[in-house]
This record gives C-alpha cells, sequence and structure tokens, in this order.
C-alpha cells in the first residue's frame, strides 16, 4: 500500500529509494509499480543481504554489523524479495557505509527535526552522498520510515 500512498500523495515518480533488511518493503514497493517506475534498494554496506543475493544469482547468508544490527540486520534476503528482484522489479542495489548513515540521521534531525532510525536515512544517504544521482528532471520519492530508535544514538 505504501506504493500507493506514495501515488496519491505526490503523483507518478520517475524513482523510488527504499531501506532493505530482510526485503519485505522493497518487495512491497516493487511489487506495486512493478516496472511503472525506477524502485532502487539501498543496503548499509555491513548487511548486505540483497546485495549479495544479486552477486551470488540466489539468496546467501551475510554477516551483520554496524548501524544494520539494529533494524536492518537480517542475514538474508527474503523470498518475496528475491522473487521482485528476479522479476525485474528491483533496478538497483547500492552499498552505504556506516559514517554516511549516521551523517543522514543527523542531518534529517537537524535540518528537518525529525527522529529516525539508521535505517530511514539511507534514502536520503544515498542523495546526499551522490552515490544516487537522479537526472534534473525526475520525480524521487524517498521512504523514510522506522521506529527503532535508541535516542542516545543521536548525540
Amino acid at each position: 500500500t505504501l506504493g500507493g500512498e506514495i501515488e496519491d500523495e505526490a503523483g507518478r515518480a520517475d524513482r523510488v529509494l527504499v531501506s532493505v533488511g530482510g526485503g519485505g518493503l522493497v518487495a512491497g514497493v516493487a511489487a506495486w509499480f512493478a516496472g511503472r517506475c525506477r524502485v532502487e534498494a539501498l543496503e548499509p554496506a555491513l548487511a548486505p543481504t540483497l546485495h549479495a543475493a544479486r552477486a551470488a544469482g540466489m539468496p546467501v547468508d551475510v554477516a551483520v554489523a554496524g548501524v544494520a544490527a539494529d533494524s536492518l540486520g537480517a542475514r538474508r534476503i527474503g523470498d518475496i524479495a528475491w522473487a521482485a528482484q528476479r522479476q525485474g522489479f528491483i533496478a538497483a542495489s547500492h552499498l552505504l557505509d556506516d559514517a554516511a548513515i549516521r551523517d543522514a540521521q543527523r542531518r534529517i534531525g537537524r535540518g528537518r527535526r525529525l527522529a529516525v532510525e539508521p535505517a530511514a536515512a539511507l534514502p536520503l544517504a544515498a542523495l546526499w552522498t551522490g552515490l544516487v544521482q537522479p537526472a534534473a528532471h525526475e520525480r524521487v520519492a524517498v521512504i523514510v520510515c522506522g521506529a527503532n530508535l535508541d535516542p542516545a544514538s543521536l548525540a
């Protein structure tokens, strides 16, 4: 339903950026859009479940460490997310390091007055670091969601 909410609130998106742990959220978003826009997966470098599966051609177990351990700490991509990947609904998978994720988390807090968990910061981290560089005319939706936050981590 999140894909539908994006369309209802903002209209057509050319690209949607989604954080990935086990892959449930990206699978649902990718299935909704079903190739009508570019869905890109964002993962912490220290928990690359989808990225590793794409490289191996099948789901594989990965080690999990860093900021990912709190909310994106799945050891393997889920079956439904892998099916969405195999159908071509997930256009790309990008990895971000912990420093970029934490920096984005702080920027969101300072600039937008939102306290978000690290997982929620990945889409903006991908844009702010230049890892994802949309064309000037593209409409980009970023999904900033998650409630697994230790307030002490924002200090």
